[in-house]
């Protein structure tokens, strides 16, 4: 799975700094290494008035931010990836 973080200006504003720092924390702890890559990417077209955008390969989720992301990463993530 490849994971794409917005680092444009505004998500940067909105906290993508803080996403990144989570999804790597979380790739380490669920012991995710070989199953995603992290990737930064400058603005993905969807932005927000709220949150990060992330893309999870071709599909786009807006809204990220530190509140939400346990539940995105369980649902997005682990979800699709079996190890829920």
């Amino acid at each position: 799975m490849v994971i794409q973080v917005c680092v444009g200006s505004s998500c940067h504003l909105k906290g993508s700094p803080e996403i990144v720092a989570l999804l790597q924390k979380a790739v380490e702890e669920y012991n995710l290494e070989n199953d995603v890559t992290l990737m930064g990417s400058f603005c993905i077209g969807k932005c927000n008035r709220v949150g990060v955008t992330i893309q999870l390969d071709d599909d786009i989720h807006v809204g990220i931010t530190k509140e939400n992301f346990k539940e995105f990463f369980e649902n997005q993530v682990l979800n699709k990836l079996g190890k829920a």
